[in-house]
């Protein structure tokens, strides 16, 4: 990737601005048995027309952020060697990591158990047993930031793989980059592993957001991961091909998920929707990557600064949800007025801990995702 593409920026805000809103909404979702997680924490009057934007979001809000995330492992490798790269990655995923683990996702749990009435004792008297045992049944858990865990897990995975096609990979790049330059439908190719693994994985496993057992997300996830990689080798070609499949996608895209939400909505997952499901997500991604390349791709002080504070506002947000949740659950307020305040309460609470807290104490910031170097992360913490 040769220059900087600020709709990529743009995209990534936005979707993890769609991101609180999505976790505002499990507060007050009514899923019925239709997915296989739901916030611990709920409302004490459940929404049920949310049951459909919420369905239509979680389609593709996870598969386009790690698609992301590969066109910015892309950028980031173009001018790193492979051990510069595992170091950057060490403090941008690792240290925000243990930072979730230790800091901010055990007042999660024990808000979360405190709710079922499992605990009945001070945070402070609570927080020794966060490490007894693995969440669900115990209490050690990465909550939200199993994203990270497994973007770090990808990372490396991928680096031998990414570091050959850097060096060996033009020939495919090219042959690829003809392809599209073509016809862009030819971008439906990266569909097939997707439809693949949603077709022999997913009834067999499903999500649980730990890793080890959870074969099917990971796998899906890891696809777009290397997709994304792939797409911003084929730099001008791809951006070009995305504005010219837009309205398409867009439409496809819309057409499809009706049938798909409303099978889903039903409990009933037949494979023509398994079929479908996969072409929905990448039409949408589609049709994003479209209109945000074609509208999106300007500089600007607003987006600086959110860029910077997307990382920090992704890491402090869930909790600070989770505890304004847990103090309104109850309460006879209007679920809509709920909503507000929690909306307003996660961005302006998270955005006081940013802007007058982490970005003026530079020993937090590696623990924040703020960009440091790693000579710049020692001298932090000798410092500190």
């Amino acid at each position: 990737m040769s220059e900087r593409r600020y709709d990529i920026d743009w995209i990534r805000v936005i979707v993890f601005d769609i991101l609180i809103f999505w976790h505002v909404g499990l507060f007050f979702v009514a899923w019925g048995n239709q997915v296989e997680w739901d916030l611990p924490i709920k409302n004490n009057e459940q929404v049920t027309w949310l049951f459909w934007p919420m369905m239509f979001i979680r389609q593709w809000r996870l598969s386009i952020l790690f698609l992301i995330s590969g066109l910015g492992t892309c950028f980031s490798l173009s001018s790193k060697s492979g051990l510069t790269y595992l170091k950057e990655r060490f403090i941008r995923l690792f240290l925000p990591l243990l930072t979730a683990i230790f800091i901010i996702v055990p007042p999660q749990v024990y808000l979360e158990k405190l709710a079922q009435g499992r605990v009945a004792v001070s945070f402070f008297q609570y927080y020794p047993s966060t490490f007894q045992g693995v969440y669900p049944e115990g209490n050690f858990s990465w909550g939200h930031l199993w994203f990270i865990a497994y973007l770090l897990v990808m990372s490396v995975a991928t680096l031998p793989l990414f570091l050959y096609l850097r060096s060996k990979g033009s020939r495919f790049f090219h042959l690829l980059s003809h392809l599209i330059h073509k016809s862009p439908f030819y971008l439906y190719v990266f569909c097939l592993p997707l439809l693949f693994i949603e077709i022999s994985l997913q009834k067999r496993f499903p999500l649980t957001m730990d890793l080890t057992n959870d074969w099917y997300a990971f796998s899906y996830y890891f696809i777009c991961f290397l997709g994304g990689f792939i797409l911003a080798n084929l730099e001008k070609t791809i951006w070009n091909a995305f504005v010219k499949i837009r309205y398409f996608s867009l439409l496809f895209g819309i057409i499809a998920s009706v049938p798909v939400i409303l099978m889903i909505a039903k409990g009933e997952s037949p494979l023509w929707i398994q079929v479908v499901k996969p072409l929905n997500v990448w039409s949408w991604i589609l049709a994003i990557f479209g209109f945000g390349s074609k509208y999106l791709n300007r500089k600007s002080a607003i987006l600086s600064y959110r860029n910077a504070a997307v990382y920090p506002f992704y890491i402090l947000h869930f909790t600070i949800t989770l505890f304004l949740g847990y103090l309104i659950k109850d309460t006879a307020m209007h679920y809509a007025l709920k909503m507000l305040l929690m909306i307003i309460g996660t961005y302006g609470i998270s955005f006081i801990f940013y802007e007058f807290v982490i970005r003026r104490i530079a020993f937090l910031q590696p623990f924040f995702g703020i960009k440091v170097k790693s000579s710049s992360l020692v001298r932090i913490l000798s410092q500190g």
